[in-house]
Formats: C-alpha cells, sequence, structure tokens
C-alpha cells in the first residue's frame, strides 16, 4: 500500500518534533514551545510545495530530510532561543554525545554572530 502525501507529511513532522525534542533534552533545556511550532509550519509549507517524487525523496533520503529540518530550524528563528547557553556548549565541545545529524542544529551555533 501506498502512503499518501498527507501521511508521509505527518510522518515528517513527527519525526522533527522528536529530534528537536531530543536535540533540547540533551541540552537540559526546555524547548521553546512557540518556536518549534513556527519550525513545524514551515517544515509542512515546504513539505507541501514540493512534488509527490520530491515528498518520496524526502522520506527516503536522509541527508535531504535533514537538509530541510535544517532550514526549519533556522527559519523559524530557534538560533535565537537559549543562544547564549548553546553556543557555549557547542563551541567548547560539551555535547560529543549528540547524533551526528544533529549537526543541523548546532551548525548555527558556531558561527560568529
Amino acid at each position: 500500500m501506498k502512503a499518501q502525501p498527507n501521511q508521509l507529511m505527518l510522518t515528517l513532522r513527527d519525526d522533527f518534533r522528536h529530534h528537536l525534542e531530543q536535540f533540547y533534552a540533551s541540552l537540559h533545556l526546555a524547548p521553546p514551545y512557540n518556536s518549534i511550532e513556527k519550525a513545524i509550519r514551515f517544515l509542512s509549507t515546504a513539505f507541501q510545495q514540493k512534488s509527490e517524487d520530491e515528498q518520496k525523496q524526502l522520506t527516503i533520503h536522509l541527508p535531504l530530510k535533514w537538509a530541510l529540518f535544517e532550514q526549519a530550524f533556522l527559519e523559524s528563528g530557534l538560533p535565537l532561543k537559549h543562544r547564549g547557553i548553546i553556543c557555549r556548549l557547542v563551541q567548547s565541545n560539551q555535547l560529543t554525545d549528540l547524533p551526528t545529524q544533529y549537526q543541523a542544529f548546532t551548525k548555527p551555533f558556531l558561527a560568529k554572530p
């Protein structure tokens, strides 16, 4: 049975939310819920604007999916929340136990303002 685009979007959204929650939990910080919701809305809109083939690719091709996750993270303003704390953690290499793909979330904190 083939997955419908709506179901693909819901699965992608749930996956993104899960990773964001894990990321903030690993930092021992409360997630900025309004910005997370904004990121999920951006992700949904970006997903819906893609062709059916592109949507399917997002669900099976991890680099494409994580590129979209990173874009949604940036567009939502999440890198502006808890910026000082997260910058210090990232720049001091205290986050060595984060999954590699979470670099999509930590990269903005390595850049100089």
